[in-house]
Parts: C-alpha cells; sequence; structure tokens
C-alpha cells in the first residue's frame, strides 16, 4: 500500500484548486463589483474540466466559505457566517493533512504513560503497556491563536520508531508510516462538546469552562491495529468541524 507521503505527492487537482481559491477568500481578493468567479471563468482560467472546479467548489462550501445556489451562482460567505471560526473539513486522510499543513503544530514528547482509561475506552482499545505520549498547540499561521490543544499517544510496539519522531516536522502519524512501515488504512473519529477544564483554557486562553469541541482520533493500520491516538481540544469560537455527505440519487 502506498504511504502517506506518496499519496501527497499526487494531490488531486480540485484540491489544488481549493487550496488557491481559498486563499485568494480569505485574502479578500474577490470583490463585492465583479463577485466570484463562475465555472466556465474558472475552467478558462486554471486550465482545468467543470468537474475539477465543482469538487473544488463544493470542498470550499463544505468549509463555509462559500454558498452556492442553482440560478445565482456563487457567493462568498460573510465572516460573521462563519461565526470568525476557522470552518474545517476533516472527513479523509487529505484533509487532515490540509488541516496541517494550513496551520503550525509545535509539539513536545512526553515520555511513557499509560493511555488514559477514559481514551481507551472511548477507543474502544484495551488499556495495555506504555504509551509514547506528545502533546502540543496547533495555532492558525494568520493570526497565531490557539484552535488545538492535540495529546498525541504511540501505540508501545512502535516505541523505537517513535523515538526517531522530529517535533519539528510532519504530523506523527506520517513520521510513523516512515519510521515503522506502517500505512493508515482508515481513521475513525470520536466527535463530543466539553467543557475547557482548567488546565486546556489556560493553554487555549479562553475562559474556564468555555464550551470545546473534543476529537478523538485513531490511526488504524492493515491489521486494525490503532498505532496512533490523538485527542484534540477546540475552542468553541474558533473552530467548527465541515463535513459533506453524498445523498445517492
Amino acid at each position: 500500500m502506498a504511504s502517506t507521503a506518496e499519496k501527497v505527492e499526487r494531490k488531486p487537482r480540485y484540491l489544488e484548486l481549493a487550496d488557491l481559491l481559498r486563499a485568494d477568500i480569505l485574502a479578500g481578493r474577490f470583490d463585492d463589483t465583479d463577485g466570484f468567479p463562475t465555472e466556465a471563468v474558472l475552467c478558462e482560467e486554471h486550465g482545468v474540466s467543470r468537474f475539477t472546479v465543482r469538487e473544488a467548489l463544493r470542498k470550499l462550501q463544505s468549509e463555509g466559505l462559500i454558498k452556492r445556489r442553482r440560478g445565482s451562482g456563487t457567493m462568498i460567505q460573510p465572516a460573521s457566517a462563519r461565526a470568525g471560526a476557522l470552518h474545517q473539513p476533516l472527513s479523509n486522510v487529505d484533509e487532515i493533512l490540509q488541516y496541517a499543513r494550513d496551520t503550525q503544530f509545535m509539539f513536545k514528547e512526553r515520555g511513557r504513560v499509560t493511555l488514559p482509561k477514559k481514551y481507551a475506552e472511548q477507543a474502544g482499545l484495551e488499556i495495555s503497556g506504555k504509551w509514547l505520549h506528545f502533546s502540543g498547540i496547533r495555532t492558525q499561521t494568520h493570526d497565531g491563536l490557539p484552535i488545538a490543544l492535540t495529546d498525541a499517544y504511540v501505540h508501545p510496539e512502535l516505541a523505537e520508531a517513535a523515538q526517531k519522531i522530529e517535533t519539528a516536522r510532519s504530523t506523527i502519524f506520517q513520521q510513523l508510516e516512515e519510521h515503522a512501515g506502517v500505512s493508515v488504512s482508515r481513521v475513525t473519529q470520536d466527535i463530543q462538546a466539553v467543557a475547557a477544564t482548567a488546565a486546556i483554557a489556560d493553554q487555549l486562553k479562553v475562559p474556564r469552562r468555555s464550551p470545546c469541541l473534543r476529537i478523538l482520533r485513531s490511526y488504524l493500520d492493515d491489521s486494525g491495529r490503532a498505532f496512533e491516538i490523538s485527542v484534540s481540544h477546540h475552542p468553541g469560537h474558533r473552530f467548527a468541524y465541515s463535513m459533506h455527505i453524498d445523498v445517492d440519487s
């Protein structure tokens, strides 16, 4: 199976187009006079098919950046409609990687620990051995505000590979693919609204007991083993989880 790093090299054209359009939207490059370009204009400007344009626009719509109506074209959603929060799609590995590229994550190794019981139960795992613990703050690149406090735990069987993880490099699961020869086969996510504890609130720079979105993510290999567990707490007013659901006709 191809590694995640190899998958990134073959990034779909619609994601590349979505990246360009997202940057233009956030930079305010589409004024109120001309509005957002039509599908035909985007096809011509970027040399892509209408299918590619529609997939890119669908991704931006799922992020809450644009609104599309049949017969009315595409409109950019005002910041007020997005509640000033980062609308982040995290529905597949490519989107998780894009999230990692669009933000900054400074993490540190915290030593070997027993996987916290509440997270093990939530992920459906048996508690065994000492997992290597990493933690850190993820910030938005444009303003430096914290959007996540993340704790990541690496399976005891990958202890040797985990020792090679560099805290200034890419995502942990990508480095585990490189050093341990594992491949992400499936990612599960458990999302829950929680109140920020004093410690979490201090790290995220929010009031104590303010609403947070907690995402527990399990990275599974081909055998179904969860080789990494990550738990991220996001401040509710700065982060919104987005996804799209296709309805079969």
